[in-house]
């Protein structure tokens, strides 16, 4: 991403936490011009963005001291937390983004919790790898004020795309375990695949070009199945659930012939059973996410 017409260079940065992610970060904020200061606790991992021209804080409360943009890059919520506590003096009328990986609860607690030391707080869900940092393969979504968001877009759009998603700051979080849980379900679905190639000397690289083909016609489904989930409304003349809890069930039968576990999809054929006992044969596929629902208490 380019530095837009409304960015300042300016607009001083602090960035605490220097490992690959934070130092990706910290370098997109130099390259625009933007007075950086850095810390870590090891603080020889600050030594290349220093010879860049960044600021090397002594400890986390002077970086936070030194900005009125503080970005946090840390390896978990307690480490935020215990980083951020040690700067609390400072925090009054900062604006603090903290981009490392969490949960919902934590992400609300460390919120509550700084915006109550007189902090402006967002919450940020980044999807790149750290050499993506500053193009546009990279985006992060973002929650808690708004305010602070509208205030920063110019610096944040720096590091990729930006979308604020809700003034919740466990909004951005409740977006990374769910994008994450479908890059993870892919992963399964991927593994099942290759071991099934694999037990009749199929190699990986050749079922891969074939899966690859295959899934980008499938991926065109999903905006559809997210249409239908939404409305609560499943009625189709394509994909129905006992056609898919059928053909499911054949690979699973042909994956046992193989000597193959199933326990990565079998999970899946449960849900389909599920709602086709229920009497929703003739319903959509993506009524199986009915089956997830949590039961009422």
């Amino acid at each position: 991403m380019n530095a837009t017409a409304s960015t300042s260079p300016s607009t001083s940065v602090s960035v605490i936490g220097l490992g690959n992610l934070g130092q990706a970060l910290a370098g997109a904020f130099l390259a625009a011009g933007h007075p950086t200061t850095v810390w870590n606790r090891s603080a020889a991992k600050a030594d290349a963005l220093v010879a860049r021209g960044a600021v090397r804080a002594a400890t986390a409360a002077e970086a936070v001291a030194a900005s009125d943009l503080v970005v946090v890059a840390v390896l978990d919520q307690d480490t935020a937390r215990t980083v951020l506590e040690s700067a609390a003096a400072a925090l009054p009328g900062r604006t603090v983004v903290n981009l490392t990986t969490s949960t919902p609860e934590p992400a609300r607690a460390l919120a509550d919790w700084a915006t109550g030391h007189g902090a402006d707080y967002l919450m940020g869900a980044v999807y790149a790898v750290p050499q993506t940092i500053g193009t546009d393969d990279a985006f992060i979504l973002y929650s808690g004020s708004a305010g602070a968001h509208e205030r920063y877009r110019a610096e944040l759009n720096l590091l990729g795309g930006d979308t604020f998603v809700g003034s919740d700051p466990g909004l951005a979080a409740v977006h990374d375990v769910a994008i994450l849980s479908g890059m993870y379900g892919l992963f399964s679905g991927f593994f099942q695949a290759v071991a099934l190639g694999r037990s009749e000397r199929i190699k990986a690289v050749d079922l891969t070009g074939h899966l690859n083909r295959w899934l980008q016609g499938v991926l065109a489904v999903l905006p559809e199945f997210a249409a239908e989930i939404d409305a609560e409304s499943y009625e189709t003349e394509a994909s129905s659930l006992d056609m898919n809890a059928t053909g499911l069930r054949n690979i699973l039968t042909a994956t046992e012939s193989q000597g193959l576990s199933t326990e990565l999809l079998a999970p899946l054929q449960r849900l389909l059973d599920d709602q086709v006992t229920k009497g929703h044969a003739r319903h959509s596929l993506s009524r199986a996410v009915e089956s997830l629902k949590p039961a009422v208490r």
